[in-house]
Order: structure tokens, then sequence, then C-alpha cells
């Protein structure tokens, strides 16, 4: 396993932008090493034992619960999951003063939920790392998952191309767009006008990309901007707290669904040259409640089922990734200690 540099002990993890490229790409490796331990031995010693980790979770979840709570156990670490209705957190007890109960508790908390300044508040207030599982503008564990993914596939990041098609302007798509500058691979956000990402988003990617040799661009027409794709990622087209606004996005959307013709257009799918990525869940099929009247949205399920598809190793890889950005926060204790009389 990599040699976890001191720079990332006792260091919280919110957005991409809390890394340094050296950083979040070392975070990648580490991920790609830890799932090579995994799957062929046992570490000699559970390097997180003793350690205790929380995780606030506003909004439910299947991988990113699943992924920390196998991550922690792992390595030795007790797992504790609230939920918004286990604890108090906004509601009978301020943000902050919730934060500093759990940091005299725990080592580390995992937040997952919607305002981006709550998990802010959490970071400033707890004592100890805080990492965002999600919020409604980042996701940055899961674009560490994603770029390990490309770099099982490739052996590399810089100078592919990855297209993201469908909204623009979601926490998905915004930590990608930064995961991409940071690591070299050009960057195409494909998404109706309506739902851009912010100026802001694409000022701070693009200056990173610049600074790397490497492009962001924003692109309204999906032909176009697949030609020459080696990767092709879309999302749900609603996001959690989004559902009323269902059937406009679906207008707005339908020409960003990934199909077998818009993958062909790549010109990489005879080829080894393209793989598919969604964070999941994805309505592909008619097998869940609501696509049993209007079938496949993003994503048609010849791609999603297809050879080129990624969609499980990038989801066991959220495992990996937050393994590595617990390890990499949490130095292991000292197995000795002197006890006071």
């Amino acid at each position: 396993m990599l040699k976890i540099p001191s720079n990332l002990e006792h260091r919280s993890l919110l957005t991409l932008a809390d890394l340094s490229d050296e950083e979040m790409l070392f975070l990648v490796d580490l991920a790609v090493d830890l799932k090579k331990e995994k799957k062929t031995c046992r570490p000699s010693t559970q390097r997180l034992s003793g350690r205790n980790i929380a995780a606030v979770f506003e909004k439910p979840s299947t991988r990113t619960r699943c992924a920390a709570a196998v991550a922690a156990a792992d390595e030795g670490a007790s797992f504790e999951y609230l939920g918004r209705n286990d604890i108090h957190l906004g509601k009978k007890e301020s943000v902050a003063d919730t934060a500093r109960v759990l940091g005299g508790m725990f080592d580390g908390i995992v937040f997952r939920g919607f305002a981006h300044r709550t998990v802010e508040l959490l970071a400033q207030h707890a004592g100890v790392p805080v990492w965002n599982g999600l919020t409604d503008t980042s996701h940055p564990t899961q674009a560490l998952a994603d770029l390990m993914t490309v770099k099982e596939h490739f052996g590399h990041l810089e100078k592919l191309k990855m297209v993201y098609l469908g909204d623009g302007r979601n926490n998905v798509c915004n930590s990608l767009m930064l995961a991409c500058a940071k690591a070299g691979l050009d960057f195409v956000n494909c998404c109706p006008r309506e739902l851009s990402p912010a100026p802001q988003a694409v000022k701070q990617a693009r200056a990173i990309a610049e600074r790397n040799r490497t492009s962001i661009e924003i692109s309204e027409d999906p032909h176009k901007a697949v030609a020459g794709a080696n990767v092709l990622y879309t999302d749900v087209w609603v996001s959690m707290g989004e559902e009323s606004q269902f059937q406009q996005r679906l207008n707005l959307l339908q020409p960003y669904q990934v199909n077998w013709g818009l993958a062909e257009e790549t010109d990489n799918i005879e080829s080894d040259n393209l793989i598919f990525l969604h964070c999941l869940p994805a309505f592909h099929n008619s097998e869940t409640e609501l696509t049993r009247e209007l079938g496949a949205l993003e994503v048609t399920e010849e791609v999603f089922e297809s050879s080129f598809s990624r969609v499980f190793e990038q989801a066991e890889n959220r495992m990996h990734t937050i393994k590595a950005v617990m390890l990499s926060s949490l130095p292991p204790l000292k197995n000795e200690c002197t006890v006071i009389p």
C-alpha cells in the first residue's frame, strides 16, 4: 500500500477543491492499492482499530451508506448510522451544537444531506475530520470512485475524454468537472441550457484545466459532444428533493438519453476505448415504480447492460475510495499508552 503523506491527516473532505491535484490522484492510487489488498489478503493490522465513525444521513442511501460501513469494518473501526429521525440536527439542536457533541465522541463523521452549508458547519465545529458523502452541490467521494474506475480500465487518466449528459448543474456533474480538470481529462458537460452549470463552477474548473492543459466544455448538442468520447456518463434526471419537477425534466432531458445510437457516435464502441458510467440508481428498464409506465429514462437497458458498462465496478469502488479517505484522514492509534493513576 502507498505510504500516506502526513499532510492529509486530520483533514476534512467537503469538495475536491479541498485537495491539491496531487493529493486527489494519491487518493485514487491508494484506493486502487486497497482494492488489490482486499481481493488478495487481509492487512496484518486493522489500521482504524479503536476509531469510531459517525454517519449522519439526511438522505437515504445504498452505496454511500454501505461503502462507508464496510470500509470502516474492514479497518476495525466502529460505525454508527444516524438517520434524520435519529438525531436533532438543525431541528431541536443547531448543526454547530450537534457537531461539537459528535466530535467529542467520534473520530470522524460521514455526512450525506441537502444544504452544503450543513457539512461546512459540521467540519467547522466538530474538531474531527468530516467527509462529504453528498450535498446538493458536491459529491467528492463519488468523483474519486469515478476516476478510479476510469484508471482501472484505461491504465491512465490524462488525455481521455469524458462526456456527461443530463442535468449539467447537479452535484455529481459539479464534482466531475473538478475531478477531470485536476486529473487531466477533457470534460464535456452536455446539457440543455436551462440546466447549465453555475458560471462560478465552470470558471473554477476551467482555471484548473488550463493549468493542466486540458479542457472543460459546455455543449447543448449530444451528437457533437460525444464524438471521440472515452467515457459516457449520466445520472438520474430528477435528484432527491426535486420530484415535483419530474415532468419538466423529462421534457428537457429526453434528447440526452444515453442509448446505443448515441454510443455509436463516439466511434469507440467497437474498440476497448469506451466505457459507460452511472453513479446509480439508474432508470434503465421497467422494473421500478417510476419506469413501469415510462420505460428507460436517462440510459437504455442495451447500454446499461453492455460489455462496456462499468457501473457495478464503479459502485464497488465507492467503498475503496471512501476507505482511502478515512485512512488518509485518521492515522493509526498507538498500540500502547500510559494510564495515568
